[in-house]
């Protein structure tokens, strides 16, 4: 009897049409990094407006940092299968429109069908959403896909790893988002970095004892 071939775990990332096109691209690059996970990637037609808009990184060295590139037109695709196993998905940017999508189940691109089956098989799938300000039915779609077993993960920047450049801001936000799927990544700076350190300073009270 043949032996079943191991892959590597596979994490898919999407970039849609939303503002911070940067987030997808840095998550991919610091998985190619990694070297520990198979990679899919698919991009909607508006994501890679955004990629030309915002960066100077053409769409072709986007895609050869994934292992996979998948049309965002098709719903055959292996993501769109659950039985096609990954361990998670993170949408990197992902725009109100796509959040919309993915609350109602609407599965008409390969993003929204690829995050469906990560809901309906109890996988991890990670939102970046890139919008503000909100009103409340950006508030009500996310407290939808809450419910549904989605992590919205607006990319908020940390200021405690005392960033010196946007690069740095950027890089930290999409190793936390990474984390969130499981994946260690040695770029991540966590708080707080010497619990021995913090353990040993004194405690401040508020009449100040």
């Amino acid at each position: 009897m043949a032996k079943a071939v191991r892959t590597r775990p596979r994490i898919v990332v999407a970039i849609s049409g939303a503002s911070g096109a940067v987030y997808g691209i840095e998550a991919l690059r610091l998985l190619r990094e990694l070297g520990t996970h198979e990679t899919h990637l698919v991009v909607s037609p508006a994501g890679a407006r955004t990629i030309a808009e915002e960066t100077d990184v053409p769409l072709r060295e986007v895609e050869a940092l994934a292992d996979y590139r998948h049309n965002f037109r098709d719903i055959g695709a292996p993501l769109a299968s659950g039985a096609f196993k990954v361990e998670g998905m993170l949408i990197a940017p992902c725009s109100a429109r796509t959040l919309g999508a993915i609350a109602v189940s609407l599965g008409d691109n390969l993003i929204v069908r690829a995050a469906d089956v990560c809901l309906k098989e109890r996988r991890r799938l990670v939102l970046m959403l890139r919008e503000t300000p909100l009103h409340l039915g950006h508030i009500e779609l996310m407290a939808k896909v809450t419910r549904y077993g989605a992590i919205v993960m607006p990319p908020v920047p940390a200021f405690y790893t005392h960033p010196q450049t946007i690069g740095d801001l950027v890089t930290q936000t999409a190793a936390r988002a990474l984390d969130i799927l499981g994946v260690e990544v040695g770029a991540l700076k966590r708080w707080p970095t010497d619990i021995a350190a913090v353990s040993a300073a004194p405690i401040e009270t508020d009449d100040g004892e």
